[in-house]
């Protein structure tokens, strides 16, 4: 499963600076962070009806992730580190760790 998310990161850290003509993840990335910020909210929407209808839920869930990922390309963040901080979760009560910040 992390082989997948793996090589979607690649892909899109690849996209930056391509065609944006195309490629869509070129496209968003050249919006800068707040376009990818104001898409990732609209594809939770999509997601939250999704859920709510019991339609669909797997394929907007995937645009979520993705979106996710080249919103936090956009941003900067390098997705290993939002892992080190997960690894560092494990094993902790999510009120534990909330309490701990």
């Amino acid at each position: 499963m992390s082989e997948t998310i793996e090589k979607l990161i690649k892909t899109i850290k690849s996209k930056k600076g391509s065609d944006v003509k195309s490629s869509y993840t070129s496209f968003l990335l050249s919006k800068g962070n707040d376009h990818c910020l104001n898409k990732l909210k609209e594809e939770i929407a999509e997601l939250e009806e999704a859920i709510k209808n019991k339609k669909n839920i797997t394929h907007e869930t995937a645009d979520v992730i993705y979106h996710l990922l080249v919103t936090l390309e956009s941003a900067g963040v390098n997705f290993d580190d939002v892992i080190t901080v997960l690894k560092k979760r494990e094993d902790t009560s999510g009120f534990e760790e909330k309490r701990n910040r």
